[in-house]
């Protein structure tokens, strides 16, 4: 039986104990299997080379309206390089050593028996049962040609009920769920088995339930010992694989903390009262991270609004302001005068945002966000969770030659609409009337599994916050479309799946960046989750970008840029170019050096997911009605086909990619349905 990737959207599913358990077998087969194929893959990853030369530009274009403003607002930063050598995304996971995400398996039955307890008000309608001339229904005719089992229809006589047409609305209204009281009690037993494998360890430290059912487990006294200047020193390690010995030396336990994450993990697995038990993972933001060898300056030129810099938001072809690799929201916000609504939210689940960016401080597009980095060393600002999204900088060790503060969140939320559009200074983002609701949940050293998912759950409205009184604190913008720019080298961990499911089963539309590994997607997270709308990064020649992911995950192409090129021939790198802080700038009219600027360019499919999230929006201005699948549906309409050349690249450089035949070498990197292209879009 194929299982799809969409299918989750539109199938009905019956809560019962039995399909329960037969989807989780179902779904530990195929982790078991990804597992398999994403170990043979590991080993290859390692030795892998990025080899592009940038082609010779013919000169930099000065516009006129440039002159009309000052150096300290056109200052922007990131200049085209000749350095080949850009470095990928990392290639080694890490986790929070000692922190445990886990959910039991009967907060589930609990859920199903709630479910069935209360049912949803449906209208009955009759449902046909024709034979056609082998006797079978028209149902099972077509289910038996995908060789799928075909489930029994029901006779003419009897009443089958269907869902009732909920609009996106509608559906973001209901989000808000009670705990029910029994789901505390599953959580009090799982605890108290948590402590009782603890005692066996030698182990000590706390436990903390949430209202969505995951519990998040933190081992050892002191959770955020930072070691000075080597960023979160052994609060965060890499990732190695480690089995429980048989005879278990507590010594051993405590002076070993990454076996000890390990033997707690697979006593609780073997406990069997856990739907999963996994690592905390530490997610990354998804810049291509540049060379660190700086070219010689370049003059560029863009104009004081700095429209004239973002390609990406150009129509597509070859004429005066086009460009080959345009997402076509110019033609969209000409053609149909929508520029965005501000019944339309957009989360952006990240770093957070600088707020004292000055084409966001002005603003109209910020909602009230929230900072869900439990962690006060990661979080960098003084304290745990709280009602400040605001980005204080995620510099992990300042050690590191050229490592800086990467101010990522504002960079992503620049192009879906953070920035003041239309004003007369900095960028233009892709919507121009939204709401952007920052959440918090990367900091210093990236950012932990569990904030992450609580992340995503707050921002669609569908579990609380708590504020330092312990008073709920819920989204009052519950997201229509959840914005994640964020990656990990692992298949996706079952309780981000759950997350994002949750999330999607309220209405809302999840956006992600694919990766920057040249990997295939599946094997990246959450660009490889279900229920997704997974973006590889393009160029500004519509090309995929050579640090970008790919296979059959990925649903769509869109710009991401590519600082080592310069296509167009502007005498600017085609990276994007969007609100961010930054350090080594300079006057694109005169070269000159500047110290600091608030614009710059950057690569990744950071860059590509947001030019997705900001095109929904769009769509969802103009469909106030639709529902998150429709949505989805539109915008996988507004595609340009890519030719395979366009998405083919040496085999040696990208493992996992498909070879083409009769070809000297050369692989197919799958790169989705097409380039996101929003002039295919009717009136």
């Amino acid at each position: 039986m194929t299982v799809k990737k969409k299918s989750f959207r539109t199938a009905l599913i019956a809560a019962t104990g039995l399909i329960l358990m037969a989807g989780a077998l179902a779904a530990c087969e195929d982790q078991d299997e990804r597992k398999t194929r994403f170990g043979e893959l590991f080993d290859d990853v390692v030795d892998q080379v990025t080899g592009q030369e940038a082609p010779v530009a013919d000169g930099p274009v000065m516009p006129a309206r440039l002159e009309r403003a000052v150096p300290a607002e056109r200052a922007i930063a990131g200049r085209l390089s000749e350095d080949a050598r850009a470095q990928i995304a990392n290639e080694r996971r890490r986790i929070a050593v000692g922190s445990i995400v886990a959910k039991p398996v009967a907060v589930d039955r609990v859920q199903a028996i709630a479910d069935i307890e209360e049912p949803q008000a449906l209208e009955p309608v009759i449902v046909p049962a024709p034979a056609d001339e082998d006797g079978l229904g028209e149902a099972e005719a077509a289910d038996g040609a995908d060789g799928v089992e075909a489930a029994p229809l029901p006779s003419p006589s009897v009443q089958a009920p269907v869902p009732p047409a909920i609009t996106r609305n509608t559906m973001k209204s209901q989000r808000r769920i009670e705990t029910a009281p029994q789901i505390r009690e599953v959580q009090l037993d799982a605890q108290s088995t948590m402590f009782s494998e603890m005692d066996k360890l030698g182990l000590s430290g706390s436990v903390a339930a949430n209202d969505s059912g995951m519990m998040v487990i933190d081992l050892f006294a002191d959770p955020t010992q930072l070691v000075e200047g080597d960023g979160l020193g052994p609060r965060i390690a890499e990732d190695v694989d480690l089995h429980c010995p048989d005879t278990i030396d507590k010594e051993t336990m405590n002076n070993n903390k990454v076996l000890a994450t390990s033997c707690m993990i697979d006593l609780l697995r073997a406990s069997g009262e856990f739907e999963y038990v996994e690592k905390d993972f530490i997610f990354d933001h998804q810049f291509a991270r540049r060379p660190v060898n700086a070219p010689a300056p370049v003059a560029f030129g863009p104009d004081d609004t700095l429209w004239d810099l973002q390609w990406n938001f150009r129509n597509n072809g070859n004429g005066p302001l086009q460009s080959k690799g345009g997402s076509g929201f110019a033609d969209f916000w000409s053609r149909t005068g929508i520029t965005g609504s501000t019944d339309v939210t957009v989360a952006v689940v990240d770093t957070g945002l600088v707020m004292s960016h000055p084409d966001i401080a002005n603003s109209p597009n910020i909602a009230p966000g929230w900072d869900m980095v439990s962690d006060p060393e990661m979080g960098n600002d003084g304290d745990g969770r709280d009602n400040d999204p605001n980005d204080p900088g995620d510099l992990c060790n300042p050690n590191v030659p050229f490592a800086r503060d990467s101010f990522h969140g504002t960079h992503v939320a620049g192009t879906i609409g953070a920035a003041a559009s239309n004003n007369s200074a900095g960028i233009a983002g892709g919507a121009w009337t939204v709401k952007i609701v920052p959440v918090r949940a990367l900091g210093k050293c990236g950012g932990r599994l569990s904030d992450i998912i609580e992340a995503i759950r707050w921002a669609g409205g569908t579990v609380p916050a708590e504020d330092a009184l312990g008073n709920e604190v819920w989204n009052e913008n519950p997201a229509d479309i959840i914005n994640l720019s964020i990656g990990l080298f692992e298949i996706c961990p079952a309780s981000l799946q759950d997350a994002i499911d949750s999330v999607v089963e309220r209405g809302a539309v999840v956006v992600s960046a694919a990766g920057n590994a040249r990997l295939p997607a599946e094997f990246y997270a959450p660009g490889g989750c279900n229920n997704v709308i997974s973006v590889a990064a393009s160029d500004g020649r519509g090309h995929i970008a050579p640090y970008s992911n790919f296979g059959p995950e990925v649903d769509l192409l869109a710009p991401g840029g590519d600082l080592l090129r310069d296509d167009d021939g502007d005498g600017r790198p085609d990276g994007i170019l969007s609100t961010k802080p930054s350090e080594d700038c300079y006057d694109p009219l005169t070269g000159d050096a500047i110290d600091s600027c608030n614009y710059a360019y950057e690569q990744g499919t950071s860059m590509a997911a947001p030019h997705a999230s900001a095109a929904l929006a769009l769509l969802a201005a103009q469909n106030p009605d639709f529902t998150g699948a429709q949505l989805e549906a539109t915008l996988m309409s507004a595609l340009t086909p890519r030719e395979t050349d366009q998405c083919s690249a040496p085999c040696a450089q990208y493992p996992g990619a498909t070879p083409i035949p009769d070809s000297d070498g050369m692989c197919v990197r799958t790169c989705g349905a097409g380039l996101l292209n929003l002039e295919k879009l009717p009136n």
